[in-house]
């Protein structure tokens, strides 16, 4: 009976030690369950004409993940688009890139940097939207110009930005300026402007972040015949909401989560926009990441109808 009982014993304890363990390894996860809620709210003022198709576009694959929801997106190289002052909660250094087939055949291609140095953090960063090469075709005159002759040479097209900003943080309060330089250039023609940002942000830790940054200050200078860049004023905590003058309110949201144990894991983004009954984009887009450690793979993917079907972006980012 003795023996029964030892054995008996011995038996429940690897049992007892096995439900420990599970249920010591579920909270970890539970623990290291991480979500981020994102809020643009974002004051547009459009200009007599068009700025780069760039100021519309997503600085980051992260970003694009999220619907373009990025102002309150904190500790990124790739923040330096949207709020310089989001660079602040960089502990050393930020390196970022990314690349996405765009529609009708155009590419866009990013890059940033961020590093620390002391309470002050500056940051660059760069963006092209290349829309590719034509021939150049003149008219025939044996058809009277109602033809064209290729002449063997081609033109390229390409929208450029680039930008510098430092920042300054004291406690959980930073601020941020940046000056920027953009270019549209169309074969031998090229305009350009340059503008400005400022921005504030309070990061709590790494898990709450609010920021503002009011864009392209400046952008509307000059006398009509060089580019235009739309003023932007941006307040960001969990979604997006954008004013076009004299349009309906745009509505965007975004959503992170995922589960990163060890600082490695998988999350996952989602981004939803209403968008005006002439745009051909869809309302949701959606991504992932992996994370590594210092290193982050980024993807974003949203459908277009009619144009291209379908924009796949990628991204890698390194933070130290």
């Amino acid at each position: 009976m003795r023996r029964r009982a030892k054995t008996s014993s011995s038996s429940v304890e690897p049992r007892r030690r096995a439900t420990t363990w599970v249920t010591q390894l579920l909270d970890a996860f539970a623990r290291r369950f991480c979500s981020t809620l994102l809020l643009d709210a974002v004051l547009v003022f459009p200009l007599a004409s068009q700025g780069s198709a760039l100021a519309a576009l997503p600085g980051s694959t992260r970003s694009a993940g999220l619907g373009g929801a990025g102002v309150a997106l904190v500790g990124d190289a790739g923040a330096v688009f949207a709020n310089p002052a989001g660079l602040a909660p960089i502990r050393h250094l930020a390196v970022e890139g990314s690349y996405e087939p765009y529609l009708a055949g155009t590419s866009v291609t990013t890059a940033a940097l961020g590093m620390r140095l002391g309470r002050f953090t500056w940051g660059v960063g760069a963006q092209m939207l290349d829309y590719g090469s034509e021939p150049v075709i003149v008219p025939d005159s044996a058809s009277g110009g109602r033809r064209g002759i290729a002449t063997g040479a081609t033109f390229t097209a390409a929208d450029l930005l680039g930008v510098a900003a430092i920042v300054y943080r004291h406690g959980l309060i930073a601020g941020g300026v940046s000056a920027k330089y953009a270019r549209q250039q169309i074969g031998g023609y090229a305009v350009d402007a340059w503008a400005g940002d400022v921005g504030v942000a309070v990061a709590i830790f790494d898990i709450f972040a609010l920021g503002a940054s009011v864009q392209n200050l400046g952008g509307d200078y000059g006398d009509g015949g060089g580019a235009r860049m739309p003023r932007r004023t941006r307040v960001g905590v969990t979604m997006n909401y954008q004013w076009p003058a004299g349009e309906k309110a745009l509505l965007v949201q975004g959503v992170e989560g995922g589960i990163v144990t060890g600082s490695v894991g998988l999350v996952g983004r989602v981004g939803y926009v209403t968008r005006s009954p002439t745009s051909d984009a869809s309302r949701f887009s959606v991504g992932g990441g992996l994370e590594l450690g210092h290193v982050h793979l980024d993807y974003a993917y949203q459908a277009f109808d009619l144009l291209g079907g379908a924009t796949h972006r990628v991204g890698l980012r390194w933070t130290t």
